[in-house]
């Protein structure tokens, strides 16, 4: 599951655009931060998705994006020309398509490699779907995990939130902010939609008139939707989004937020917090943050921040920015289905799991050094040259790894305050177990 915000200029403190998502996957399912050039191809080439290939458009835009290490497509990205995008799984009482079709991963990235605005890549967006079909296996471990999707679109000067059910959609303008979080959330209000949306409800004998039309009420599946726990996630980030001046150290906060101070990772059944711990619950197994990113857009300049690690509350927001080479280095590897230190990750995974032990005293420790780090690194990304970005770039994503390497020597040999649960212990030895992971 996932959870995908955008605070518009009317509510935020600079009168800057600033979008986040955190990626909700698998425990082990590592997430690589890329950057591919903006590129001219040959019209006869194709471009290979996750589970079918389609045709290549003659120019493709750069891109900066988070993916499942076994995807095409990404969770979460820009592109050069300020747009971004966030995708969610929603579930609804369509067929989903289980052969073939474009994962909504690849639908956004290919959205964000063809289009230059915000209302460009809803465009995109629902013109794959309609030639091609949404579908396909999106699970890791879980090879029959399908669902439909909803975006969250934005650009520097708009927002949009596009929601779908199978071939069907229904698009509508942001208007302040918003949040979605693996539910249908369109009602009646919608600016932009599918032809045959309000006629499908009518023949399938969910509505009886037009106008008793809502989307979400006659789309969505209700069990899996509840299960979710996504109106309670939505809500959540609605009270944040709706406090005035929304900034980007609250962009931060948002993606870290387990709802109050009081928050175990062993104590609660339910994806109910936008920062996401796997847990032992049927609900939880599946569900741990395992990217996040934040965009900053303001009228001349646009500035991503990312973790490229699991667990934002353990880990810190690094920035980047668009040029010739903007990532220091590359984060894949050739086994990333089983640890490996050197794969930044994964690095990083070891303090996560680590801290995991004692979560709440060791957290705090780990907070202590992460935020000074991330306090001075937006205070050093104000003004800064092309050359400057890419140093400081260089420095945080360095600077994290050296940090990580003496807070995991330091919590080797810290005693243990509060163990968690016995079948959260449980359930996270047998995760460190499958990656040969071992904590000392």
């Amino acid at each position: 599951m996932c959870d995908t915000f955008v605070a518009l200029p009317s509510v935020t403190k600079d009168g800057s655009m600033i979008f986040g998502k955190n990626s909700d996957r698998e425990a082990a399912e590592v997430q690589l931060l890329e950057y591919h050039p903006e590129c001219r191809h040959d019209l006869s080439d194709m471009v290979k998705c996750t589970h079918m290939s389609i045709p290549e458009v003659e120019e493709t835009h750069a891109v900066l994006i988070s993916r499942p290490f076994w995807m095409w497509g990404a969770e979460i990205g820009a592109n050069d020309r300020g747009v971004v995008i966030g995708n969610e799984a929603v579930f609804t009482k369509m067929p989903v398509q289980k052969e073939g079709g474009l994962t909504g991963m690849d639908l956004l990235r290919l959205a964000l490699e063809r289009r230059s605005s915000a209302r460009g890549a809803l465009d995109t967006i629902t013109e794959l779907i309609g030639e091609y079909g949404q579908g396909g296996n999106c699970g890791y471990n879980n090879k029959s995990f399908f669902y439909h999707n909803s975006f969250l679109i934005a650009d520097p000067n708009e927002a949009w939130v596009l929601e779908t059910a199978g071939h069907l959609w229904a698009a509508k303008k942001v208007e302040d902010y918003y949040a979605i979080s693996n539910g249908l959330t369109i009602g009646n209000d919608f600016d932009l939609m599918h032809e045959d949306l309000i006629y499908t409800a009518l023949e399938k004998g969910w509505i009886k008139k037009k106008s008793d039309f809502h989307f979400a009420n006659c789309y969505s599946d209700t069990f899996y939707t509840k299960f979710s726990a996504c109106t309670t996630r939505q809500a959540r980030s609605h009270e944040m989004l709706r406090a005035k001046n929304y900034s980007l150290t609250d962009a931060f906060a948002h993606l870290r937020d387990h709802g109050d101070e009081s928050y175990r990772p062993d104590n609660h059944l339910l994806m109910n917090h936008v920062c996401a711990h796997a847990g032992a619950s049927p609900a939880r197994r599946a569900s741990q943050t395992t990217a996040s990113f934040v965009a900053h857009l303001t009228e001349d300049k646009e500035t991503y921040w990312a973790t490229a690690t699991s667990s934002p509350c353990t880990s810190i927001f690094k920035p980047i920015w668009f040029g010739d080479d903007p990532l220091p280095t590359s984060f894949a590897g050739e086994h990333l289905e089983k640890f490996d230190e050197d794969i930044f990750w994964w690095h990083h995974e070891e303090l996560h799991r680590q801290i995991l032990l004692d979560f709440r005293r060791r957290n705090e420790l780990v907070r202590r050094e992460f935020e000074v780090l991330e306090n001075r690194w937006i205070k050093e990304s104000e003004d800064l040259d092309s050359e400057q970005q890419v140093a400081l770039t260089a420095e945080a994503f360095s600077l994290e790894r050296e940090t990580t390497d003496a807070l995991i020597a330091m919590l080797e040999t810290e005693s243990i305050d509060l163990k968690p649960h016995f079948p959260y212990r449980r359930f996270w030895k047998k995760q460190n177990n499958l990656v040969n992971l071992n904590l000392k």
